[in-house]
């Protein structure tokens, strides 16, 4: 039983210390890393509580794709972190109102765990013998909370949107593709046969043309 406690602490205390970093790190890459650091301790957690299922996943969907994919965007895009430094004073109040909001829901949560042991007896019962984590975990998750596992859904999918509406800027140097013309090309449109002399070249202005 030491071990195991041993452990728990372990994973715990670097989990917590690896959220923390999150939030506290400048660079944006850092932060990236540390949740990586946080998935994985998370991970472990799972593991010692015998849903090796769910640590599983969290290591494959979460470290292997979500958090490797904000580390390449992250990278990848050319962000000013200096006008976001700036923007962070701005909003402030707002985010201490939201953090505070989150609080307070989630010290209700506990209260209503530890007042009430009742509530953590249905939603942790006992798992028969002859079925998996993994089958469990989804008669649960598809039957008695499918409604939640489909509003989840439903919230993501306005999150997507959301983001895409808000960053999705039209630049005047860049060029877009109109789907109402291209669908409307005819072969014509689409090409041009010119007939070259053996030993002649292209005018500049029919070069220009075929090249277009």
């Amino acid at each position: 039983m030491i071990l195991p406690a041993l452990f728990f602490y372990l994973f715990a205390a670097v989990c917590v210390a690896s959220a923390v970093m999150v939030i506290v790190s400048r660079n944006p890459v850092h932060s990236v890393l540390f949740l990586i650091l946080a998935f994985v301790n998370a991970a472990g957690l799972f593991i010692l509580m015998g849903a090796e299922f769910l640590g599983m996943i969290l290591i494959v969907v979460y470290v292997g794709a979500v958090a490797v994919l904000f580390l390449f965007v992250i990278m990848m895009l050319d962000v000013d972190f200096v006008e976001l430094r700036e923007g962070f004073i701005q909003y402030l109040p707002v985010g201490i109102v939201i953090g505070g909001i989150f609080m307070f829901e989630l010290l209700l949560v506990v209260g209503a765990w530890v007042i009430n042991p009742q509530v953590a007896k249905t939603i942790t019962a006992a798992i028969p013998t002859n079925v998996s984590n993994t089958e469990a975990l989804g008669l649960v998750l598809y039957t008695k909370y499918i409604h939640y596992f489909q509003l989840a859904g439903m919230v993501l999918l306005v999150a997507m949107i959301g983001a895409i509406v808000l960053t999705l800027r039209h630049k005047a140097n860049v060029k877009r593709q109109n789907i109402n013309v291209q669908n409307a090309r005819t072969p014509d449109m689409a090409m041009a046969l010119r007939r070259v002399t053996a030993g002649q070249g292209l005018q500049d202005a029919d070069a220009a043309e075929w090249v277009k």
